[in-house]
């Protein structure tokens, strides 16, 4: 639908048949890391303004309005991520899983942490968020110098793009 952002970025992107990507949806693959694809099985439906980073979204699954699912994780078929629920890097939702609104999701087997979980942070620490999305690998407690090079690493990747040539610009 308007304004989905489908990019590829070196990997691929895969939309199985039947499948709905409402308007102003991310997709966005990245080989940055490792081949990180993002496929989407048949019959999915994608809310709008929701992003699949590098990720694996199973047949009939239900991704909601504003919810995010970060890269080399893994839904199940028939799987829901809730409005605004977070599927954290490397997850996997088995079949028919269903991640609650505003809600965190991570490891496998999957857990989800109660908002406010004093472990919340380190669990997330243990993902290796900026090691897996960027090859980043610094640490946890540096963040400025994670985001210094997190940032450089957009910047020549999307860098490749800056003598692309607008082929219809009307």
């Amino acid at each position: 639908m308007y304004g989905a952002v489908l990019d590829a970025e070196g990997a691929r992107i895969e939309i199985g048949e039947a499948a709905v990507i409402c308007e102003n949806v991310v997709l966005r693959g990245s080989a940055v890391a490792g081949d990180q694809p993002v496929l989407v099985g048949d019959h999915v439906f994608v809310g709008p303004h929701a992003t699949l980073l590098g990720c694996e979204v199973g047949r009939c699954s239900y991704v909601a309005t504003a919810a995010t699912v970060l890269q080399c994780a893994r839904l199940g078929a028939g799987s829901v991520v809730a409005v605004s629920a977070l599927v954290q890097a490397r997850t996997v939702l088995p079949d028919e899983y269903f991640v609650p609104p505003h809600t965190v999701a991570l490891d496998a087997p999957v857990r989800l942490p109660a908002p406010g979980d004093p472990g919340l942070a380190e669990a997330v620490r243990q993902v290796g968020f900026a090691q897996v999305e960027f090859g980043v690998d610094t640490e946890w407690t540096d963040r400025i110098s994670r985001y210094e090079h997190i940032a450089e690493v957009r910047v020549a990747e999307f860098g490749t793009h800056a003598d692309d040539e607008v082929l219809n610009p009307g």
